[in-house]
């Protein structure tokens, strides 16, 4: 007795293709899918049989179509950050050491697989994006974006594919963060300095293909971001009773 072996319908082997770059990254969440003729030459395949393939996707819901705009793709992490928790993380007290806690562990494995597995061209990216971190000055938001942008640039380059969509789901609140942590160390030049030491330290740690060094000098890094903020609040409380001391006077 023999078995015959079922050839796979044309629109399944598409579907996976586009799973595949969906979970690489390579079509990025929130990004329009190129027009079906693109798509078509791109995959050598007739555009009903890519069509099917896209009707499928969105039946994952894994796309969406807007009227009139195409076919993007969606992000499930993101969308399950909704407004209201995403409001009442950012202004919970203890905030800002969860989320530092929480990049310990994200951003630590991160630089160790992308100093073990990052390639040339990832390695220029990242330092694209330490450039600019420097370019951005006094500007605040850019400056968190461009940092934001640094450490997504060390996740894509861990070929993670786990790390890397946790790690977009979660950008709007890193960025934030970042932001609040960047609005109390700026203001102290030596910080400042310390600051993009440690990341200049991270980043010849992953370009040089070094991964305990580059995971230890992001632990470090956060360490030290952390204690800083410490310090910080320290010194606003001492301000403070120095203050309610002198209206008593």
């Amino acid at each position: 007795m023999s078995l015959k072996i079922k050839a796979a319908k044309l629109s399944d082997v598409i579907l996976e293709q586009l799973e595949n770059m969906i979970l690489e990254g390579s079509l990025a969440a929130g990004q329009k899918l190129p027009p079906e003729r693109e798509l078509a030459k791109q995959f050598e395949v007739s555009r009903p049989s890519l069509r099917e393939a896209i009707q499928k996707l969105e039946a994952k819901g894994l796309v969406t179509r807007r009227q009139g705009g195409g076919t993007y793709v969606k992000n499930q992490l993101e969308g399950g950050m909704t407004d209201p928790l995403f409001e009442l993380i950012s202004k919970h007290p203890e905030s800002q050491f969860d989320l530092l806690e929480f990049r310990h562990a994200l951003e630590g494995i991160a630089a160790y697989y992308a100093a073990l597995r990052g390639t040339a061209t990832d390695y220029e990216k990242i330092t694209r994006h330490f450039d600019l971190i420097a370019a951005a000055e006094s500007d605040l938001t850019a400056k968190a974006k461009a940092i934001n942008g640094f450490h997504f640039s060390i996740a894509e380059a861990s070929h993670n594919v786990v790390l890397l969509h946790l790690v977009r789901g979660m950008e709007a609140l890193l960025e934030q963060n970042i932001v609040q942590n960047l609005t109390v160390l700026l203001e102290k030049p030596v910080v400042r300095n310390q600051l993009a030491q440690h990341r200049k330290g991270l980043l010849d740690a992953v370009i040089n293909g070094e991964p305990d060094k580059a995971r230890l000098a992001s632990n470090a890094h956060l360490a030290f971001i952390e204690e800083a903020l410490l310090e910080a609040g320290r010194e606003h409380s001492r301000i403070e009773r120095s203050l309610r001391r002198t209206q008593q006077n």
